[in-house]
């Protein structure tokens, strides 16, 4: 495309296809096309990235549960990774890793309204504000597996034993919380699950609880408020809360939840 640019002629990709191994074109799946122009942008060193979607950018919550969200104007690419892994449909969780790479900004704006939108702009570093939440996420049909075991107790090779079920079974796993005999773990895909059991049989007890939901709140600047989990847990008294995690680079407080209290739970927090 360099030939082309320095003409100031603009080249137009087709994004989202790719091929098969065997050479069958196929297609890259959601945000494939967001993904291609993250490659081509890193690939010329692009002052800027920009994806034209059908909404005004990243919003503060899911706007299909929560009224009066509002769009964040600016996000750094961790808070960015963070909301599309736990919902934001937006963005997919890949899509910008090539720009994060080469330190690219990328901006989300809306193509219905190009002119009155400010999108989102994403970069390393946010601007500190005033708030350290910078949006909340979420995630259905999630399903919690607990796994228990009194026979290796604190023994060598526990963990690596359960995580091994899970890649063998090619399931992700979402959140993680551990205490001394007992791992859970969330995932959004049990279709491998009875395998995943039967595979861990051997060496612990494990149950199932579906119908669970992702409940995360965002913001780099969680780290610098010490009373932002009082006010969390406040604010979602009465919410019966299954699991809590927070990340080692505390940007993020994820909570799982019953799904039947997910659409209040994440009003409340927003509010």
């Amino acid at each position: 495309m360099d030939p082309l640019l320095a003409e100031r002629r603009i080249p137009v990709v087709g994004g989202f296809v790719g091929a098969t191994r065997d050479g069958v074109t196929t297609t890259l799946g959601r945000g494939g096309s967001d993904y291609s122009a993250a490659i081509i942008g890193a690939a010329l060193d692009a002052s800027e990235i920009q994806i034209w979607t059908d909404v005004d950018g990243m919003l503060t919550a899911d706007p299909r549960l929560v009224p009066h969200v509002q769009v964040v104007p600016h996000l750094s690419f961790g808070e960015a990774s963070e909301l599309a892994y736990f919902g934001a449909k937006v963005l997919h969780p890949s899509t910008i890793q090539p720009a994060v790479g080469q330190n690219i900004p990328v901006r989300i704006l809306n193509s219905r309204r190009p002119q009155d939108a400010g999108g989102t702009l994403i970069t390393r570093h946010r601007p500190p504000g005033d708030r350290p939440l910078a949006a909340v996420g979420s995630k259905k049909s999630v399903t919690v597996v607990d796994i228990t075991s009194t026979r290796m107790l604190m023994a060598h090779g526990f963990l690596t034993r359960i995580f091994s079920a899970f890649e063998q079974h090619r399931t992700s796993v979402d959140v993680v919380t551990t205490s001394e005999v007992s791992v859970s773990v969330t995932i959004d895909d049990p279709r491998r699950l009875a395998q995943i059991i039967e595979a861990l049989g051997e060496v612990a007890d494990v149950t199932r609880e579906d119908q669970m939901a992702i409940l995360c709140a965002v913001g780099d600047g969680l780290q610098r408020d010490p009373t932002f989990v009082s006010h969390l847990l406040e604010a979602l008294g009465g919410v019966p809360i299954r699991m809590v995690s927070q990340a080692a680079a505390r940007r993020n407080i994820t909570l799982v939840i019953r799904e039947a209290d997910l659409e209040a739970a994440l009003t409340r927090l927003h509010d």
